[in-house]
């Protein structure tokens, strides 16, 4: 027996294996774990047994696998090798397994439903079953199963053994489940509840309290589930999902589900059942040491709170029993503290305490764990030990004597203003007296005075519940230990696990550590202890049974009866979507392309059933026939199809696909044809090859024939049966594989086997069969290579051309009369231009004498290679129409389109730097800033980019999600979606060039003006847009076929003539999801990162030349609620002084704005977000004094007065004087310093608001500008007057312009506030601070409140979102 020859006498000392099992026999149960905690002597045999008891499935219909290793063969059901020895490994350590299934047949389900683990009370797929002893920490400790010597699998036990049944923890609701679960062990309360009987006609049941608790209970009787579920019971609560989330204390719960049955009972026979199991009474009571006269008023109470740990004391009460004597122990009142005796008529000394003439049925015991530390100024929790006897005789804490006292003479009965709660200094702050309904007291048939003669032992009270909180005063786990009145048994009720427990299991929970009780014992004490006791009077004539089954009311027979058809139905349900295959569904729709859904089938389902069911849910009925549908295995990432279903139509589905799984490694595809055609059929091992038939002489690239192939093929073969599928010749045949993106192979060693050339489940090749001499050149050197590379770096673009201007007229004409070769004039009035069309016409009919030889010739003389001029061709699956007798003058036209503008360019840049072409720049500047002003947009970037870098702000996306915008240029801003995106493309990751992040932009022109386009003659090709490509207007949209290795320079000259000015005075913005626009400057970048079907709007107005930053000003205005606002967007060059700046915005600020302003009178500042900075004089020069990037932002500031700021050396401080007299905080008001002297900021606040010198206090504003504060806060929270000489040290640090100062006298003292003008002050300021988007002084998170709605859930407040 190996190691395990000696025996083991005691089970806690053998090593333990904890296993941990994956279901992944079905969707249900894949994300659920069952947790076995065995002995190490276990078998693998009993391991089975074990398994199946728990997920209750019959032993032998399912198999258990590694879970690391699931290819092993699994583990034997017969061995009798111990864990042990078969590779588990016990001490803690994990050991995954998976349940699979056996031979492809799902486990088979034991009958009783009691074993099964997927219940609705386990709908939660994060919830573990757990089979072993439970972690000690935080939950009830379960030593019988250590001290026992036999071995018994499990002290989790299943229903059918322990008779009870768990409560699902929503989230947070454990403190939940402990109350309902002890209300239900509570014999008195469970059969009272099931004697009430709920009237359908009079209230709703969904928000009925005691109706949901009455199907809860019979639920927790007589269920067969493990675990139930809550929810119905708090939704009566009329709480929502997030009240799962909130954590509460279980006395504070008692209270108020008490309070809220009250409520409901109301004139029926239970009105009183609360008052009549759980209250008592307690006079409080003063007596004069003097004359003995005594005061006091009688008090009922719902439970009794003992104090752990009396106030300022070093040590704890050591039991319930000291700390009961405590709460009943008199105080004197003497010396300040002395008592005024009504009867003395003066101040005397007096006794004042507490004495109990009544105890409840049911008596409550909180133990207050919770406290405050005044050191700390936090909440802590006492985890002192504190005994508490299983049976508490009471007797000693009544007083019998108490209501035959003579001197007795001043009393009140305070019941009704109290709701219950006793009043003693132990007890100060614990229950609230707020919104209080009166309770009563007890309503007993003997009196008062009758029941307080009671004999001694009818005072004996027997322990059931202890409600058991583990954790801190932050949040915690609560749970139940109770005993059961059945047999006397206790039992742990931990959320949905139920255990027998032992009285040691209760003995561990008094709290504490084995060491002294001293002041700091509790921090280091088990933080799991008992926080409630609930105590029943051991009373023969008044203890109850629980009621049987057969003694219920008929009303909860027919309860019991509803509940158990529903989960009759449930199972039901259950076992369906156990046995019901879920997979993925795809379809070649003839008409709306591919879709993809999921299909669910009976795993007994033949696949002839299945395709019915697939051709319906793809709504194939009328477009193709059933007969011309079949079911296939299919790839879908691969896009492979990986054999077809041959001969088993009548195969059930559960068997075709490997069994009813959570997920499976493969797709279906329902696969069409045409009445005359044949299925091929698809064995397994084949792979799938695309080939497209590549034309040489047209230069086209024909859409895919699919061929399948098998790996041990060789090249030769390989062609031959490429030869059968297109007809062309084997001999003169060259077969390219693509094996990733722009990885290009010849296939060329003949015997060489398709595996071997690096052939996958899925391919793409290329064949070419000619007689052409291209293929006795080298692979790179020749046109296939080079229509191949085309093909791989072309993409689709979707431009939207602008309309035309009025005012760009002249430039429009003349750009298409030398880019299109037309003469055709233009309607100035009418602003009318071309269509496409005529463009595209007009510009390729002037190209029809280029060949393809005369241009690769060009581009080896500018270049020197053949393999950089690369003549790319679009992709097949976007351009499948493409092939036309055009086609070879449009491939051409990028070499003509360059040269025209390369001349016009000429032109326009000879015909004047002065007069004629600066209006038309002008008209364009003015024409951008509308744009920009309209859409209010963040127009440029440095990075082109999907993704925004952390160091780009967000503003630099302009929405325009709103609607449609009308546009300067006339267009209208639509919504826009992305409708289609090469595959070849997609998963890629796209890099992003910043290495000239705040450079400005790239010159289109080297230093030599010549252009940097001119370089290469990379493909581009347009054609005109369809209404299908586009959300656009058609007429407005250009397609653009081009090589994505095109600087954006080159792409902006070809579109020239379709764009009808030159590319110096149109802007590229591309568009991203939601409409979103960002202009793309960097001119010597590709088109790299766009993809098939990106969309680009063409926007007229100057771009960016070299040296140039679009800049945003905005006003700032420091007296508004809003102190920043947008005014234009603008442009400023390098070198620029501030002063001509200022002279270029003027105009703009004048036209687009409104405000005619002097130059004399505005300054420019700096803009870090909204803190206003450096003041910029008017003689610096940007780049040489200012450093200035790309989308700069400035502040331009209004002033009353001619500038003051002269110099670098002075120092703007914006002042605000606060008035604590009044509690208000004056306007903004700016000193200009000469210096960083501390004594002339005194001196110039002095000066503007006649405060003496001496008196006058400064401190410096906190966080952005304005620096709000409250004016509750600012008197004391600020740093006044700090003892520095100067302003640029600790703690002031005032370096630059724009520091807030505020100011006040000193002499004046702030004003007197009631707590009523206190209160609504705070209001204010709150909702200003809130308004101004600074904050409001710091409070820690509130706790929500616990409540109950009687109505069905809280009420709305209307002024809230």
């Amino acid at each position: 027996m190996n190691s395990f020859v000696v025996m083991i006498q005691n089970a806690a000392e053998e090593p333990r294996v904890l296993c941990i099992i994956q279901d992944t026999t079905s969707a249900k149960t894949v994300n659920e774990r069952l947790t076995l905690n065995l002995p190490a002597s276990t078998t693998l045999s009993k391991l089975y047994e074990d398994v199946a008891h728990k997920a209750g499935y019959v032993n032998g219909t399912f198999d258990l696998a590694w879970g690391n290793t699931p290819e092993m063969a699994p583990l034997d059901h017969s061995s009798e090798m111990f864990l042990s020895d078969s590779g588990f490994e016990p001490g803690g350590k994990r050991n995954f397994l998976q349940l699979t299934d056996k031979d492809g047949e799902q486990p088979q389900v034991t009958s009783d439903e009691s074993a099964t683990a997927d219940s609705s009370g386990l709908d939660d797929s994060s919830q573990e079953r757990f089979i072993g002893p439970l972690p000690r920490d935080g939950t009830a400790g379960c030593s019988g199963d250590y001290s026992s010597p036999s071995y018994s699998y499990s002290s989790i036990l299943n229903k059918s053994e322990t008779g009870y049944v768990g409560l699902v923890n929503q989230a947070m609701t454990c403190y939940l489940n402990s109350l309902l679960q002890t209300l239900f062990m509570t014999p008195e309360f469970r059969n009272a509840l099931y004697n009430w009987e709920f009237e359908e006609s009079e209230e709703d049941p969904v928000t009925s309290i005691p109706y949901q608790l009455q199907r809860l209970f019979v639920l927790l009787q007589t269920s067969k589930k493990r675990a139930i579920e809550t929810t119905d019971v708090t939704r009566s609560f009329g709480w929502d999902s997030s009240e799962a989330w909130q954590q509460h204390d279980v006395q504070e719960l008692c209270r108020v589900m008490f309070d809220a049955l009250e409520q409901k009972w109301k004139q029926t026979e239970q009105a009183d059942l609360i008052n009549q199991l759980y209250q008592g009474k307690l006079k409080d009571y003063v007596r004069c040491l003097e004359c003995g006269y005594e005061s006091w008023r009688i008090d009922t109470y719902l439970d009794i709170p003992l104090v752990i740990r009396p106030f300022g004391a070093s040590q704890a009460y050591g039991s319930v029993e000291e700390a009961l004597q405590a709460f009943i122990q008199p105080e004197t009142l003497d010396g300040p503290n002395q008592y005024f005796c009504e009867r003395c008529k003066k101040k005397c000394d007096a006794r004042k305490g507490l004495r109990f003439l009544h105890f409840p049925y049911l008596l409550t015991l909180q133990l207050k764990r919770f406290d405050f530390d005044y050191t700390t100024m936090h909440r802590i929790k006492l985890n002192d030990r504190m005994t508490f006897p299983d049976e508490l005789d009471m007797s000693p804490f009544i007083d019998v004597e108490d209501e035959k006292s003579p001197q007795t003479e001043s009393c009140t009965d305070s019941g009704a203003e109290n709701e219950g709660s006793c009043h003693s200094d132990q007890m100060s702050n614990d229950f609230s007296t707020d919104d209080c309904v009166d309770e009563g007291i007890c309503l007993d048939s003997t009196s008062s005075t009758e029941r307080v003669l009671k004999p001694k032992s009818l005072l004996t009270f027997e322990l059931f519940s202890v409600m058991v909180h583990s954790g801190s005063a932050a949040g915690g786990h609560y749970y139940a230990c109770i005993k059961s009145f059945s047999d006397g048994q206790w039992y742990s009720f931990n959320d949905q696990h139920v255990s027998k427990i032992t009285q040691d299991d209760i003995r561990k929970t008094y709290g504490g550590s084995s060491g002294s009780r001293g002041y700091y014992s509790s921090a280091f004490a088990s933080s799991t202890n008992a926080y409630m006791l609930i105590y029943r009077l051991k009373d023969p004539s008044r203890n109850a049974k629980y009621l049987a089954a057969e003694d219920f009311p008929e009303h909860i027979k027919s309860l019991v009866q509803k509940e158990k058809e529903s989960e009759e139905q449930e199972k039901r349900q259950r076992e369906i979507e156990r046995n019901t295959c879920k997979i993925k569904l795809f379809c070649m729709h003839p008409v709306k392309m591919m879709m993809e859904s999921k299909l669910e089938v009976h795993k007994d389902k033949t696949l002839r059933e299945a395709t019915e069911m697939a051709f319906k849910l793809m709504e194939l009925e009328g477009v193709v026939s059933l007969d011309c549908c079949r079911l296939v295995k299919y790839d879908e990432f691969h896009e492979y199809l990986e054999r077809s279903y041959e001969g088993e139509e009548d195969t059930p589905m559960g068997l075709l696909l490997g069994g009813v799984k959570s997920s499976y490694m493969f797709d279906l595809l329902l696969e069409t044809r045409r009445p005359e055609q044949v299925f091929q059929p698809y064995k397994p091992g084949e792979v799938m090859v695309k080939v497209h038939v590549v034309d040489l002489k047209s230069e086209t690239i024909a859409s895919p024939i699919s061929v399948r192939a098998y790996l041990n093929q060789t090249i030769t073969e390989f062609k031959q049966l490429i030869a059968q599928a297109t007809g062309l010749s084997a001999e003169t045949m060259r077969v390219v594989l693509e094996r990733c993106y722009n990885d290009l192979r010849l296939l060329y060693v003949p015997n060489k086997t398709l595996k071997a050339e690096g052939f996958f489940r899925s391919n793409k090749v290329f064949v070419e069969s000619s007689e052409s001499t291209d293929h006795q050149v080298a692979f790179t050197d020749s046109l296939l290579w080079k229509l191949l590379d085309r093909h791989g770096n072309t993409i689709r673009l979707l431009v939207l051309l602008p309309e035309q201007s009025p005012g760009t007229l002249a430039n429009r004409t003349l750009c298409q009369k030398v880019g299109g070769d037309s003469d055709v004039p233009f309607d100035g009035s009418k602003g009318n231009r071309k269509s496409v069309e005529a463009i595209l016409e007009e510009s390729t009919e002037k190209l029809k004498n280029l060949s393809l030889q005369q241009q690769q010739q060009q581009q080896q003389q500018q270049q020197g290679s053949s393999t950089s001029d690369s003549q790319k061709s679009s992709d097949t699956s976007d351009f499948e129409h493409i092939e036309s007798p055009t086609q070879e003058a449009d491939s051409n036209s990028s070499l003509c389109v360059a040269a025209d503008n390369r001349e016009l360019e000429n032109r326009i840049r000879a015909g004047g730097s002065s007069g004629a072409s600066s209006d038309p720049e002008n008209h364009f500047a003015c024409e951008e800033r509308s744009d920009s002003e309209v859409n209010n947009d963040r127009s440029t970037s440095s990075v082109d980019s999907d993704i925004l870098s952390s160091s780009h702000s967000s503003d630099t996306l302009c929405n325009a999600d709103s609607g449609p915008i009308q546009l300067a240029n006339g267009l209208d801003s639509h919504s826009i979606t992305s409708s289609r995106r090469s595959k070849a493309h997609e998963g890629k990751k796209e890099t992003w060039d910043t290495a000239e992040e705040d450079s400005g932009t790239d010159s289109e022109y080297d230093d030599n003006g010549k252009s940097k386009a001119e370089a290469q003659y990379l493909y581009f090709r347009t054609e005109p847009c369809s209404q299908d490509d586009s959300t656009w207007d058609a007429q407005k949209c250009l397609v653009v076929h081009v090589d994505k290795r095109i600087t954006l320079a080159a792409f902006k000259q070809n579109l020239e003539p379709y764009v009808g000015v030159t590319s110096t005075q149109f802007k590229v913005f591309r568009v991203y999801a939601n409409n979103q626009e960002f202009e793309s400057v960097r001119l010597n970048e590709t088109l790299s990162s766009f993809s098939d079907d990106n969309k680009i709007t063409i926007r007229l107005g100057r771009a960016l030349k070299k040296g140039e930053y679009r800049v945003k000003v905005y006003q700032l205005l420091v007296n508004e609620t809003e102190p920043c606002k947008f005014l234009v967007d603008t442009v400023f060059a390098k070198g620029m002084t501030v002063r001509q700046s200022k002279e270029e915005l003027l105009p703009q600020l004048k036209e687009h704005c409104k405000l005619d302003l002097s130059i004399d009178r505005v300054r420019l500042r700096k803009k870090t977000w909204k803190n206003p900075g450096t003041v910029f004089l008017d003689y610096h020069v940007y780049e040489e004094d200012i450093s200035i990037s790309s989308n700069w932002e400035v502040f331009l500031e209004v002033l009353n007065e001619p500038e003051k700021m002269k110099s670098m050396s002075q120092l703007a401080v914006l002042t605000r004087r606060w008035s604590p007299a009044t509690m208000k905080l004056g306007p903004f008001q700016e000193v200009i310093l000469e210096s960083s002297s501390v004594e002339e900021l005194k001196e110039k606040l002095s000066e503007i608001s006649d405060i003496p010198l001496e008196n006058l206090e400064f401190a410096k504003g906190r966080g952005t500008f304005p620096c709000d504060i409250s004016v509750l806060e600012i008197h004391q929270d600020l740093d006044w007057n700090p003892k520095v000489s100067t302003l640029n040290v600790w703690p002031l640090y005032i370096c630059d312009d724009g520091a807030v100062v505020f100011y006040r006298n000193s002499t004046e003292e702030p004003m007197e506030l009631s707590e009523d003008e206190r209160n609504e002050l705070m209001k204010k300021e709150s909702s200003r601070l809130l308004k101004t988007g600074h904050r409001v002084s710091y409070s820690p998170r509130k706790e929500k409140a616990l409540k109950i709605y009687l109505d069905g859930g809280p009420a709305k407040d209307p002024g809230q979102d």
